[in-house]
């Protein structure tokens, strides 16, 4: 089943989307919002999956990814996690920064801010360039009530829908937040997710071991930097990095969490440019690290007023999935 939020309302309305993401029809009489859907989720589930059948056999309006907002505009939780450790291995060595032994075997996480998040297409507005501003593409699930102390096993039965995200960073106002010792807050804007929502039932064999089993497609400015496997070098699956979240506390219904950006090694070593014969980057940080170990000093900039990015995961047969994240980066004027 396919799920997405309608601009309208600041909770924006549910539609259930045809497998095609061609037509849609509204969910409000199972729920106004997908939130409330996921509150009620046992109910909710049903009613929407006849919706979906109805839809597939015929009728339904036009769907349009540019009228969506993300399919939670704003949620009551969002955690990221950094399951590639080899994304988290490179970012740590552009900023001189070692990396604990830990990191291999407890998850880092970090609590974003939920409360505004971009629609699909929107803009990505930035006061400065010099912020030093970054994609970052990630997979993410949404969960409904997971008790304090899940384990993993028990908390991959809470996974309800699976996302893509655009974790948007300031990279260049990263150092100075982390070297206080508390944590991202300016340097993680606003995030945007895919249009569609979807069941995990909808990936088939390409869902597996709480993970993605697909590449995660990153276009900049028409070009292809990236397509990591996103099953492939996932230290943490989705259902340790739920139990992470949960360890000392419940997670409410419609929770998202992030699985980081997804990041694959090559031959044991870091990633190469897809031109190279490697599977490219899901951030320009990553890029830039490369540089630097290679050449002693990056060539690639941050992105600039007016650059797009865009970001999408296709199934075996070449279909969108989650429809595209597709934004341009924008001056902020106030």
């Amino acid at each position: 089943m396919k799920l997405a939020s309608l601009k309208g309302g600041r909770d924006g309305r549910l539609v259930v989307v045809s497998n095609d993401l061609t037509r849609c029809a509204s969910a409000a009489s199972v729920a106004a919002t997908l939130q409330a859907a996921l509150d009620d989720w046992a109910n909710a589930r049903p009613a929407l999956e006849a919706i979906a059948n109805e839809l597939e056999a015929g009728g339904g309006d036009n769907f349009d990814q540019a009228a969506c907002a993300s399919p939670l505009p704003r949620a009551y939780q969002w955690a990221d996690g950094s399951a590639y450790v080899n994304h988290v291995e490179l970012v740590r060595k552009a900023r001189g920064a070692e990396m604990p032994a830990s990191f291999w075997t407890d998850p880092l996480m970090y609590q974003g801010g939920s409360d505004s998040f971009l629609g699909p297409r929107d803009d990505i507005p930035v006061t400065d360039e010099a912020w030093g501003i970054d994609f970052e593409a990630e997979v993410t699930v949404v969960t409904d009530d997971v008790p304090m102390g899940a384990s993993a096993a028990d908390a991959v039965r809470h996974i309800k829908l699976i996302m893509l995200v655009n974790d948007v960073s300031l990279r260049n106002l990263i150092p100075g937040e982390l070297g206080k010792g508390f944590g991202f807050f300016q340097s993680k804007p606003s995030s945007a997710f895919s249009p569609i929502a979807i069941t995990p039932d909808e990936l088939g064999a390409s869902w597996s071991d709480a993970k993605v089993h697909l590449p995660l497609l990153s276009t900049l400015n028409g070009e292809l930097i990236g397509k990591p496997e996103a099953g492939v070098d996932m230290t943490f699956d989705f259902g340790q990095l739920i139990a992470h979240a949960a360890k000392s506390r419940p997670l409410g219904a419609a929770c998202i969490i992030g699985s980081g950006t997804v990041s694959n090694k090559l031959n044991d070593g870091p990633g190469k440019h897809i031109e190279d014969g490697g599977v490219g980057y899901s951030c320009i940080a990553e890029i830039r690290t490369i540089e630097t170990i290679n050449n002693g000093k990056p060539s690639t900039s941050f992105m600039h007023f007016g650059d797009r990015i865009r970001i999408e995961m296709n199934d075996v047969n070449g279909a969108s999935i989650f429809g595209a994240i597709d934004q341009v980066v924008t001056k902020y004027e106030g």
